[in-house]
């Protein structure tokens, strides 16, 4: 199991847990929108810093990123594996080819 995957399931695990002691489940107790919000606040906060080149801030910026992603996928049902699964089936494909096949 990856790091991921662990974080998943721990994620998956918060929506039953009390939101007054759980980050993730106050998040979840505030709806899928509100996880999408908070994963689009994080993405911009990565772009900034990879604008000005700080490499431990947009580190840690990407993690918030990927946790954040997580959680959003989790609210919609939207199982890691599956999207892990839409990435291995894209692998070796041409990104022109591949986007030009999802426009078609």
């Amino acid at each position: 199991m990856s790091v991921l995957d662990d974080l998943f399931s721990t994620i998956e695990a918060r929506k039953a847990a009390d939101p007054d002691t759980s980050w993730t489940a106050k998040l979840f107790s505030k709806g899928p929108e509100k996880c999408a919000e908070k994963f689009g606040e994080e993405a911009v906060e990565a772009i900034i810093e990879a604008v000005k080149g700080d490499k431990a801030a947009l580190t840690s910026e990407a993690a918030d990123v990927l946790y954040h992603l997580l959680v959003m996928l989790a609210a919609r049902d939207v199982a890691l594996e599956d999207v892990l699964a839409e990435l291995a089936r894209r692998q070796g494909l041409s990104g022109v080819a591949e986007k030009a096949a999802r426009q078609g």
